[in-house]
Order: structure tokens, then C-alpha cells, then sequence
């Protein structure tokens, strides 16, 4: 698996190449550190890590710096990408360039927080007539039995916290590659805030 980190930057528009006017998500890669690598043999399972984001002096503590070799400065976040395809060697900076070739990808992040919502809005229920008298307007309904056994049934949709999720979208197509700026624009849109972590991959279905 190819796959490297990025930042959300936006969403545009853009004319492809049958002079269709198509909205575009902007992502903005970062240098991608190899930090390490995990080996079958000592971990039992092969993975590189990744780091990004230089993180200040004063705020490294010892244990946390010292799993950084001597050329990479300690970074902010790490994270891991296993089975990746590409060689690489501790100190490698990764760029928007390792995903050339990809016509498809899938965008891991977090999607956006909306706070305590109801089921109309949640799960997208219907809700009552809103006419004078109907007494039901946006409620969720009937969760359980009226006698016994007095309690809810499982699974039963109801109100809650929505979003700030971990969402993947996949197969987004790949409109261009800026290698100069480190841009790729993908069509379509892609989970998270601006600004947001995302996880780029080539895509598993294509």
C-alpha cells in the first residue's frame, strides 16, 4: 500500500479535461518523515513510521525523544503505515510525488463535530405532521415495549452525539499533482475541518 499524510486546505473548483466544471478538494502535503520501521522478524508485521511536524525543545522529554534517531529532530505526530510498498531509508522526507501513478485514492479523517442532535437530523426521521394539534413533531417515537420487559430495545436509533468520527471515502479520483507546491486535488469532498489530518492512500477498490 502507497500511502502518505496530509492537511485538509479546502475545497475549489475546476474544469477537467471534457470542460466539466467539478468541485475539488485541495490537500496540502507536509515532509512525511521515516522515523523507523517495523520489521516481521522483531514486531511481526512490517510497517514504516511517519512523522510530521517539527515539535519544540523545550516540550520533548526524554522517553519521547529518544525513539527519534539522531538525524530526524523529535516531530509532533507519528503514526504508522503498514505493508507500505515504496523503499525507504530513516530520514527519507515523502512528498505528494510518492502517489504518482494513482488515479484513485481513499481519504481517511475526522469528520466534523455537530454536537448533540436529534433523530430527524441524526438518522434523518421523517417526524410528524407539523399542523396545529399533532402533538409530533421531531421526536424519535416508540423505543420499547409499554409492558414487560420495560426497557429499550437494542440498536434503537435515538438522539445523541453526531459526528467526529474516524470516516474513509473512497475511490476519489485524482484530477492533478502539483509536485512543486505539494498539492493533490482530488474530486469530490473529503471528511474533516480545513486544516484537518488526512490519510491518502492508493485506492483498494481500483
Amino acid at each position: 500500500m502507497l500511502g502518505l499524510f496530509a492537511r485538509k486546505v479546502g475545497m475549489t473548483q475546476v474544469f477537467d479535461e471534457n470542460g466539466n466544471l467539478v468541485p475539488i478538494t485541495v490537500i496540502r502535503f507536509d515532509p512525511n518523515i521515516v522515523v523507523a520501521h517495523k520489521t516481521v522478524e522483531k514486531d511481526g508485521y512490517r510497517a514504516v513510521i511517519i512523522g510530521l511536524g517539527d515539535k519544540k525543545k523545550k516540550l520533548v522529554t526524554k522517553p519521547y525523544g529518544g525513539q527519534f534517531p539522531e538525524a530526524v529532530p523529535p516531530k509532533k505526530i507519528l503514526r504508522e503505515i503498514r505493508d507500505f510498498e515504496k523503499e525507504t531509508a530513516v530520514g527519507d522526507s515523502l512528498g505528494v510525488e510518492t502517489l504518482e501513478g494513482c488515479r484513485y485514492v481513499d481519504v481517511s479523517g475526522v469528520s466534523k463535530g455537530k454536537g448533540f442532535q436529534g433523530v430527524v437530523r441524526r438518522y434523518g426521521f421523517g417526524g410528524g405532521r407539523h399542523t396545529h394539534g399533532s402533538k409530533f413533531h421531531r421526536e424519535p417515537g416508540s423505543t420499547g415495549n409499554s409492558t414487560y420487559p420495560h426497557h429499550t430495545f437494542k440498536n434503537t436509533k435515538l438522539p445523541g452525539r453526531m459526528g467526529r468520527e474516524r470516516v474513509t471515502v473512497l475511490s476519489l479520483k485524482v484530477e492533478r499533482i502539483d509536485a512543486e507546491k505539494q498539492l493533490l486535488l482530488v474530486r469530490g469532498a473529503v471528511p474533516g475541518i480545513n486544516e484537518g489530518l488526512l490519510m491518502v492512500r492508493s485506492a483498494v477498490k481500483r
